[in-house]
């Protein structure tokens, strides 16, 4: 019973951490969404049992956020946020195809969900993830007026984002993973959507660069990121350093055809970064 009551005082509590507000967000029309109920249930893993996990407070030794609030959602679409994150330049990154499935978890009403589903075109899909249907009605509308209709979206769980087994090219998390409390679980059951040659693409605030303006638990080390993410059965297969602020990590399963890499240590990019910016 104490664990059915945390994990719904979390669900109450948790919000997606990005998103673009626009007029239209007072829009009450009611969302399509794929439920627990709905989606059909996944053949069990060969290799282990999903964990039974309660609401965490602190995982492999890291203090776990707070969602951020839907009050603070202005910030998250602030003009100059491309300039100061290259948000673009992340986006490059993600090396989108037509047709790939994907899926932006925690889109919240769609600052990264849209883009992506004009680049993965008609044949493809995204799978659009958020525990807030609030959030989910205000990106439909959004992809109406745009007229994109290959956006599924998703109400997720915080233990389970109810995506299909071996089916996701590739998942973004933004600024978002931080705040799980249920991180085994959560992992578990991306692990589980990936295709063999699927990854996950993970945007986390650098926790190694103090001039980055965010709060010290809304950051991650890259050492912290790779203890959690080899924990749960993902290599390192790429990385890009030269974003301002932010890690950004692509993980493949640790069965995958993929190879692996070493991640580059932060204090050299940081280095790398501080002489760039001189130059300039």
């Amino acid at each position: 019973m104490a664990a059915r009551i945390l994990c719904a005082i979390a669900l109450l509590l948790s919000i997606t951490h990005h998103g673009a507000a626009h007029a239209d967000d007072g829009n009450s029309q009611a969302a399509e969404v794929t439920t627990a109920e709905d989606t059909a249930a996944k053949p069990a893993d060969e290799e282990s049992e999903k964990p039974k996990e309660r609401a965490r407070q602190s995982y492999l030794g890291r203090v776990l956020a707070q969602p951020m609030s839907h009050m603070g959602a202005p910030w998250l679409i602030r003009p100059e946020r491309d300039d100061e994150e290259n948000a673009s330049v992340s986006f490059d990154q993600l090396e989108l195809k037509p047709g790939m499935k994907v899926c932006d978890l925690g889109c919240g009403n769609g600052y990264w969900t849209l883009p992506m589903a004009r680049k993965v075109g008609t044949e493809g899909a995204v799978y659009a993830v958020d525990i807030q249907r609030e959030m989910l009605q205000k990106l439909q509308v959004r992809a109406a007026k745009l007229k994109i209709d290959n956006i599924e979206p998703v109400l997720g769980a915080v233990d389970d984002p109810k995506l299909p087994a071996d089916t996701i090219d590739l998942l973004l998390m933004v600024d978002v993973y931080h705040e799980f409390s249920h991180p085994e679980s959560m992992l578990w059951e991306i692990r589980r959507s990936l295709t063999s040659t699927g990854v996950v693409a993970l945007l986390e605030y650098r926790e190694e660069d103090p001039k980055v303006p965010i709060k010290p638990l809304h950051k991650m080390s890259k050492s912290q990121i790779m203890k959690e993410y080899e924990e749960n059965g993902f290599k390192l297969v790429r990385e890009f350093n030269e974003l301002p602020w932010q890690h950004l990590m692509f993980f493949a399963r640790d069965d995958s055809p993929l190879p692996a890499i070493t991640p580059e240590p932060t204090a050299e990019v940081l280095q790398k970064l501080k002489a760039s910016a001189e130059s300039n």
